[in-house]
């Protein structure tokens, strides 16, 4: 049944794809494994792998993009969810299991880098992004979930924090009004950052100042995100019914149907990362690009 899906996914594909210059002229749509429980948090390396989770398995998985194979790369992982490299090679995750973010090294050793806020409980780290300078932008929904005990000492509001790079002092950037701060990605030059409000189904894009507060709020896109990338020529993916892409003025160019009901989070890989590697309920795919990843 999935290939068949997948057939007219990839038919879908190359009629959209007809008046738009982004996708490789006669890419389709690539299953890469189907083996998981719930795939999210792709992140790429320097050499063009990615590392995703199956976080209701507690798992990192490695896409190899030499072999285009897949592999166990770190269980029990602290149920990670989002995933981020910072700028020395480390892997950045928002470990869910305890409300923590993580800095893993390539020997798998965990270092927590933020476990709460003003002794209280993170609502539970979700996803993050890691500006020029190495500081951390990382969003807090609550999402409930069964692993958690039960807590008093929980924070409730919904907000988006900021990591400083140099004395790791934790502070508040967005909050107010949001209903699950979601997916969170910026630009290469470090002076935008785009957050999605996947509860309220917005987009929204933010000046990030020197000091790394946000101002500038805007209305980006009518479309709420679970995780998102960007693209070399500006163009921001967002997720959830497959792939949409919007150019860097919010206005939609592109949609990739993906054959799952649910596609969580997307991020360019391979060696020259013009490979599209797209987490989906149980499954991953790829997708040829003619365009590129930022890091």
């Amino acid at each position: 049944m999935k290939n068949s899906i997948l057939q007219i996914a990839t038919f879908l594909l190359t009629a959209s794809c007809a008046s738009q210059n982004i996708i490789a002229e006669g890419a389709e749509l690539t299953l890469v494994a189907d083996e998981y429980k719930f795939t999210e948090g792709p992140a790429v390396d320097k050499n063009g792998d990615v590392f995703f989770t199956d976080q209701p398995n507690n798992r990192i998985v490695k896409w190899d993009a030499s072999t285009n194979s897949v592999s166990d790369w770190m269980k029990p992982s602290g149920r990670s969810n989002g995933l981020y490299f910072d700028h020395d090679g480390n892997l950045l995750s928002c470990a869910d299991e305890k409300n923590e973010l993580w800095r893993i090294d390539m020997e798998k050793n965990a270092t927590v880098l933020v476990s709460d806020f003003e002794d209280k409980l993170l609502g539970g780290p979700n996803d993050l992004w890691v500006d020029p300078k190495g500081g951390i932008y990382f969003t807090d929904p609550l999402y409930d979930r069964p692993w958690w005990e039960p807590t008093e000492n929980r924070i409730e509001e919904r907000r988006v924090y900021y990591v400083t790079p140099s004395i790791g002092e934790v502070s508040i950037v967005a909050e107010g009004g949001y209903e699950q701060p979601n997916g969170i990605i910026g630009s290469a030059d470090g002076q935008t950052l785009y957050i999605a409000d996947n509860g309220a189904k917005k987009t929204y894009s933010f000046t990030i100042e020197a000091n790394g507060n946000l101002s500038n709020r805007k209305l980006f896109a009518d479309m709420g995100s679970d995780g998102m990338t960007l693209d070399n020529q500006g163009n921001v993916y967002l997720t959830g019914d497959g792939v949409t892409v919007f150019d860097k003025n919010g206005t939609q160019i592109e949609h990739i149907a993906v054959p799952e009901k649910w596609t969580a989070n997307v991020t360019f890989g391979g060696p020259n990362q013009n490979i599209l590697f797209i987490t989906a309920m149980d499954s991953v795919y790829t997708l040829e690009m003619a365009v590129n990843g930022i890091r």
